[in-house]
């Protein structure tokens, strides 16, 4: 079951582009689970249980994959979800949560390569968390400045 978690349904066996792959998958369920209107307690609920599961499958995996393997996508599905947390679904907001988000993990500025340094499950889940969390910052301010 860790492995599966791990590798979000099986995406992280695709190989290189599986964390892009994982967070496109994310925004698309997120926008088909919350287009019709979210209820913040629900998205914080779901968010709060994937990087639940994704801290306990990075710790199981890690000692089979080695630390932070490629295959493990949780960790991108997760920071997705932190990105879209308060902000209206609409494909525009979905699509630049992507982006914003992308860039944050690949980038890795202002400490989140820090967070990689945390051992466990949480190391492997927290650069991910920062980056959506910078994401989600970005997209608020953005919202307020000019609503989609």
């Amino acid at each position: 079951m860790h492995r599966i978690i791990a590798t979000g349904l099986s995406i992280g066996y695709i190989g290189r582009g599986g964390g892009t792959v994982a967070a496109a998958a994310c925004c698309l369920g997120w926008y088909l689970a919350f287009s019709g209107g979210v209820d913040p307690l629900v998205a914080v609920l779901v968010t709060v249980i994937i990087t639940d599961l994704g801290v306990w499958a990075a710790d199981r995996v890690e000692p089979l994959w080695g630390e932070d393997s490629p295959r493990v996508v949780i960790d991108e599905i997760a920071g997705m979800c932190i990105s879209l947390l308060f902000l209206p679904v609409t494909w525009a907001t979905v699509f630049a949560g992507f982006v914003l988000f992308r860039f944050f993990d690949i980038a890795k500025p202002l400490y989140i390569r820090r967070a990689e340094g945390i051992p466990g499950g949480w190391g492997v889940m927290a650069d991910d968390l920062l980056a959506g969390l910078y994401a989600n910052v970005i997209l608020q301010v953005a919202v307020q400045l000019f609503p989609l």
